[in-house]
């Protein structure tokens, strides 16, 4: 006579408890290089948008304006030609829950415009710029004659 040869039900309790032990440990890790990654996404994508902002004014001659809106931030030409429409060359979209806050050091003012100017030699005010949202946030001072981040702040979810 001859016996099959199974699982008992323990050992498939056993194996499945240790399946989902695993899978317990991994998960908080795996969303954890996903909003890294999310936070480093937007990071890049700001980054890209003031380096356009500086590219144009040096190229085109002409101020360029970094401009705060509800859901997006665009860079735009400061004063428009005659037959030239307001239209942004660039734009960094902002998703659901997201902030982006500007601060001017330099401002003469506390209640400035949601503006950061870049003037046609390249350089621009000093800035600080301030990111939240689900993923977690990041904080960098930008340079004034160089326009480049300081990263001060970088915290993941």
């Amino acid at each position: 006579m001859q016996r099959l040869r199974g699982f008992t039900l323990v050992e498939i309790v056993l194996a499945v408890f240790i399946l989902m032990l695993l899978l317990g440990l991994a998960v908080p890790s795996l969303t954890g290089v996903l909003a890294d990654r999310q936070l480093k996404r937007s990071l890049d994508g700001f980054n890209n948008l003031v380096r356009h902002a500086q590219e144009r004014s040096v190229v085109e001659r002409r101020a360029y304006l970094i401009v705060w809106s509800k859901n997006k931030v665009v860079a735009r030409p400061e004063a428009l030609a005659e037959d030239e429409k307001v239209k942004p060359t660039a734009e960094f979209a902002l998703g659901r829950g997201e902030l982006l806050e500007l601060s001017l050091p330099a401002a003469w003012t506390n209640k400035h415009p949601a503006e950061w100017i870049f003037w046609p030699s390249g350089t621009c005010e000093p800035a600080i710029v301030r990111f939240r949202g689900r993923s977690g946030s990041w904080a960098a001072n930008y340079a004034p004659l160089t326009a480049r981040a300081q990263v001060t702040d970088y915290a993941p979810r």
